[in-house]
């Protein structure tokens, strides 16, 4: 049998075809916290280098805590008071601090073996230890955008809606939420319910416009 034939192609087609940036939510809809830590772990399930795993999550779902985010929020206020949650993600500059946690209970639980863990970690440490701040941003950043993506497309499997943020007070966020600000670096916000409307559809590129082979 083919590894793809196993997959319902047609269901996650479904969903990434469907999703739309949504702005205005049902306010009577809320996101219980076990069913938000089910999607959260599932987006997680998103690539990183070297699975480092930097990305962490403020969940804004009680008034007050969107109260705080509200003024930041800019021109965004709709998604902010009407959505069940917004979800600031953060790249940690921090990240080799779970370096021995991730590796060593990839060993305990059958995924690694333990002379591997054994050479990767010294080396991963000696690697990344090594870049400069900006280097780890940057490769931070990309890892954060992909469970992002990951996240948006999972609350669509959940039944949710969602709208990437960029427009908000990135120099004020972190800290707003009692974070470190050198630490924690601000990707985006990402508002999460169930739309009152299904959002607009929009164009894109043509395959042959974007993309070439060689």
């Amino acid at each position: 049998m083919n590894q793809t034939s196993v997959y319902n192609k047609e269901a996650f087609l479904e969903i990434v075809k469907d999703r739309r940036s949504v702005r205005t939510y049902d306010e009577n809809i809320k996101i219980s916290k076990e069913e938000m830590t089910e999607i959260l772990s599932v987006a997680t399930k998103a690539p990183s280098s070297t699975n480092i795993q930097p990305w962490r999550f403020v969940v804004i779902d009680s008034p007050e805590a969107k109260a705080t985010l509200a003024p930041l929020a800019m021109f965004n206020q709709q998604q902010v008071t009407t959505s069940s949650a917004v979800i600031a993600v953060f790249a940690d500059m921090n990240n080799l601090d779970y370096l021995e946690e991730i590796y060593g209970k990839a060993v305990e639980q059958g995924l690694m073996p333990e002379d591997v863990r054994d050479r990767q970690v010294p080396a991963i440490r000696g690697l990344l230890g090594s870049r400069t701040d900006q280097a780890n941003k940057e490769s931070i950043l990309i890892d954060s955008g992909l469970v992002s993506m990951n996240l948006m497309l999972t609350a669509k499997a959940y039944g949710y809606d969602t709208c990437p943020i960029g427009g908000y007070e990135k120099d004020k966020i972190a800290e707003a939420f009692d974070l470190e600000k050198d630490r924690y670096v601000p990707v985006m916000l990402l508002s999460i319910g169930k739309a009152v409307d299904p959002g607009y559809a929009s164009y894109r590129l043509p395959v042959d416009q974007i993309a070439e082979w060689k």
